[in-house]
């Protein structure tokens, strides 16, 4: 029903297009020698409240200006199929649908400035794919969302001056030079011109390329102002673009572990890049054919610092290529590629013979190169990291990621594999120069004691323990430690499983990480331990219970005995005296000369009496020849 309204109004149109015009507008036909022409209409009425219906459909130029008009119904246009220039200026639009504009297919111009517009449809722009020049400055937008970016790709005339913008999506800039990768061309017809002016504009890391834009002096992006100026923080207020110096805003800084690897048919190999910037950067990989890779895992094991590594198991031909890892942050991009060559055919499970022995149908089998037995560690000198996922539960149930696919290297390289395991435990023991005398003790059912000593790393250093069951990249562990510690408890493991452990140092994550493997005990084993543990236990118990028994009970004897000291002490008191005095000098008072002196020692009653009876102490003095004094 909808379609045959359409379809009656349209016919209505093309019958009254050359002899009707809109009863508050002006029409204009510009007419040419050879009677062809273009038709202008002109609609500004202050009494026009709504878009009118009746426009002649052969108009190029549409004008609504200074009208009352508050809003732009859906398909407001749609009869207009010629309509180039679209003029809705400085009425009171507040409301715009998103299918006002629709079948606008080659209209060029969409000019709405002088409204009073909060929020603009931007995916309404799809229905004008020739769009070139998009005006709606002096309204009162606050925001252009990340989704209206796709939409801007073709406009080469955008002016947001005059609203409400405090920042701009951060990828916004990336789709003009020289963010997009283009090289700058000096071509004026490919210049964007950009109008940005009038906006309370917060200046940090979002706008840090509008920022670097307005430095450069010669580049595509032409500002209409140059003298843009931060309103906020309150440090950068009033600041021009151009003066602005913004903090903790670094481009991202990639790098991989290695650029060209050669790996065999059906091996499984790992990448790993690290990326280091402020704010910290995210990572992506991508194919040489733009395609996305899924299987992967990233890490920020700090501030301003991420890894991602991926993974490719049983790898084809078709694979070969360049792998590109993306470091992405609001300040900037930056990238680095890893180039992948598969050699080979796939072997069979029968172990090669030794050099020069014939096999079985009478050819000389030629051993694998050493390509093969180093594929996974030269893809990825830090395999064990790889097993880092994004689940924290140490018991989770085993992929078939990764162990899936070094079980299927093994069955495929045969007699080969002993030799892939011992180059990769080489490696890993040659991995850093770092850490030293890494080893697993004490292992138990569901525990186990990581040691280490640190070489070149400062003890207070900051160091990161990643430890999962061998051959699952879904689950991981973390510890947060540092390098001088030397020791680590790895608890919640589960019973009679391999497991891997690397040290990540934090100082230097381009360096690579040593790893060790381990198993942990069966749960008999456990068993055995523990009634081992109850036996001795019991027979510590046994021997010395009797000790401690006998200690009871002379500390009791003594405690016993100890009630008759105080008649012991009343006794000793009667039958000894022992007593440490001071001996003072005094002045003689019988016939001495006041210079003289004597020695006295100061007593009381009590003491002179006992002195004197026991005569134990014999303190006399002599101060005349012909008499004697005891002191008592």
């Amino acid at each position: 029903m909808r379609l045959l309204l359409r379809l009656h109004v349209f016919v209505l149109c093309l019958r009254t297009a050359l002899s009707f015009c809109p009863s508050q507008c002006t029409c204009v036909f510009h007419g040419r020698s050879d009677g062809t022409g273009t038709r202008s209409v002109l609609c500004n009425d202050p009494d026009m409240s709504d878009i009118p219906v009746n426009v002649p459909v052969d108009t190029i130029k549409l004008r609504i200006e200074k009208t009352a008009v508050r809003r732009i119904p859906t398909e407001a246009f749609y009869y207009l199929v010629e309509l180039r220039y679209l003029w809705i200026t400085y009425n009171s639009i507040t409301s715009v649908d998103t299918g006002s504009f629709y079948n606008l297919k080659v209209l060029h111009e969409l000019r709405l400035d002088g409204n009073m517009v909060s929020v603009f449809p931007w995916e309404s722009l799809k229905e004008m794919p020739r769009l070139k020049t998009l005006d709606l400055h002096n309204n009162r937008l606050t925001t252009v969302p990340t989704e209206a970016i796709p939409y801007l790709l073709n406009i080469t005339y955008l002016d947001l001056s005059s609203n409400k913008l405090a920042t701009l999506p951060s990828d916004l800039m990336d789709i003009w030079p020289p963010f997009n990768g283009e090289p700058v061309s000096s071509n004026a017809s490919q210049k964007v011109v950009l109008g940005l002016q009038d906006n309370p504009w917060f200046c940090d890391c979002k706008i840090s390329k509008l920022i670097e834009i307005s430095k450069m002096a010669d580049t595509p992006v032409v500002l209409m102002d140059l003298f843009l100026t931060c309103a906020a923080p309150e440090s950068l207020a009033g600041v021009l673009f151009q003066r602005a110096e913004l903090d903790n805003c670094v481009k991202p800084s990639v790098m991989t572990s290695a650029t060209k690897i050669t790996s065999p048919l059906g091996s499984n190999v790992l990448f790993r890049c690290d990326a280091t910037g402020s704010p910290t950067p995210t990572l992506h990989w991508i194919k040489s054919d733009g395609s996305a890779i899924n299987n992967t895992v990233q890490e920020s094991p700090g501030e301003g610092i991420r890894w991602s590594i991926m993974s490719l198991h049983g790898i084809e031909n078709k694979e070969a290529g360049n792998y590109s890892c993306k470091a992405k942050n609001v300040a900037g991009t930056a990238e680095a590629t890893i180039s992948l060559s598969v050699a080979g055919t796939i072997s069979t499970t029968i172990p090669p013979p030794k050099p020069g022995i014939a096999s079985g149908l009478g050819t000389t089998v030629t051993p694998p190169t050493a390509v093969s037995s180093l594929a996974l560690t030269t893809a990825f000198p830090r395999s064990s990291t790889a097993l880092s996922g994004v689940q924290k539960s140490p018991r989770t149930t085993p992929s078939s990621g990764l162990r899936d696919s070094l079980k299927q290297t093994k069955t495929q390289q045969g007699g080969n594999g002993r030799k892939l395991a011992a180059d990769e435990k080489s490696n890993k023991s040659d991995a850093s120069q770092s850490f030293k005398d890494l080893e697993i003790v004490e292992e138990t059912a569901d525990s186990a004691v990581l040691l280490w000593t640190a070489g070149g790393v400062q003890g207070d250093a900051p160091l990161t323990v990643v430890y999962s069951p061998y051959g699952e990249d879904d689950s991981k562990r973390t510890v947060e430690t540092k390098a001088g510690t030397g020791k680590l408890l790895l608890d919640g493991l589960s019973p009679g499983m391999r497991y891997s452990v690397c040290l990540v140092a934090k100082v230097n994550p381009a360096a690579k990480d040593p790893c060790i493997d381990f198993y942990t005990l069966d749960d008999a084993d456990s068993e055995g331990q523990n009634q081992l543990f109850f036996i001795i236990s019991g027979i510590a118990c046994a021997v010395a219970l009797p000790l401690i028994a006998l200690l009871v009970y002379k500390i009791l004897a003594l405690y016993c005995k100890g009630g008759t000291t105080d008649l012991d002490a009343e006794e000793l008191e009667k039958d000894s005296y022992v007593k440490f005095e001071t001996i003072s000098m005094k002045q003689r008072t019988l016939n001495s000369h006041p210079s003289e002196l004597w020695a006295r020692r100061p007593t009381n009653e009590s003491e002179r009496l006992l002195l004197c009876s026991r005569s134990s102490i014999d303190s006399q003095m002599t101060y005349d020849s012909s008499r004697s004094e005891y002191l008592c």
